[in-house]
């Protein structure tokens, strides 16, 4: 087994993910982007007794960046960009530059924050809100398809670092980062609409920008790798830096 610690020098790009039902979906990218560079992903999984700690994840995360001096380029997509970036504001010498996918300027807003809100306003059983959910954001699928997709989705309920729940939902007020920050997002996504994709402006600085991923949804980066991977890549070598392996947190 190889040690996780001693990778971290070899890395150029790690991806944060918090979502273990949902991993799939960033592989293709993953794909991508280690064609240029050197990628590692750093998951988070916590278990259905344990109590949900955004604070808890950024000290583990920290404990392992802090094994190596270099500071790395962040990448990560929904909530797992959440935790990148709230990690690059407590952290920010530790941070090369930030890549955020489907975070928009208000950084708490995710599929689950979308899907309580919905449930809210539209009080119907669970199933049917899972279904409609699947189309919102994966568009028309096959009924095996949609099938498959619910139980992801009813898992990530589950599994995932969320803070967000029928009763409340997690609202962080957006500020700007240290590090050259890239915020990309899906053209048609109905959760980060491009509203929230194009309010981070005033927050940026001139090392900092927008990309949208034409006829994207939520997850583009996994309907749309090569497009996604080759605006990432271009902007991680305006900043000056290869193969992928993961390692994982608990």
């Amino acid at each position: 087994m190889v040690d996780k610690f001693s990778l971290l020098d070899e890395m150029d790009i790690l991806w944060i993910n918090v979502s273990p039902a949902l991993k799939v979906f960033n592989q293709p990218v993953l794909h991508e982007l280690s064609r240029v560079y050197r990628v590692g992903t750093w998951d988070y999984t916590q278990s259905l007794d344990e109590g949900v700690s955004l604070d808890g994840a950024i000290r583990l995360l920290h404990r392992y960046l802090s094994q190596s001096d270099r500071p790395m380029h962040l990448m990560g997509h929904g909530a797992g960009g959440l935790l990148a970036l709230l990690y690059a504001y407590n952290y920010p010498k530790k941070v090369k530059s930030l890549t955020l996918f489907a975070v928009g300027v208000y950084p708490a807003i995710d599929w689950q924050a979308h899907y309580y809100a919905q449930l809210r306003l539209l009080p119907c059983p669970r199933q049917v809100l899972l279904k409609q959910t699947v189309y919102n954001l994966f568009g028309l699928q096959s009924n095996e398809t949609v099938r498959y997709l619910m139980g992801l989705l009813e898992d990530d309920l589950q599994m995932a670092l969320s803070v967000h729940t029928l009763y409340q939902t997690l609202r962080l007020t957006p500020k700007a980062v240290a590090m050259p920050l890239m915020v990309c997002s899906g053209e048609n996504d109905v959760v980060i609409d491009p509203q929230l994709h194009r309010d981070w402006r005033p927050w940026m600085k001139s090392t900092d920008c927008l990309w949208q991923c034409p006829g994207g949804r939520y997850f583009f980066h996994y309907f749309h790798p090569q497009k996604t991977a080759e605006a990432a890549i271009e902007f991680i070598a305006r900043q000056g830096v290869s193969d992928f392996f993961s390692v994982s947190a608990s």
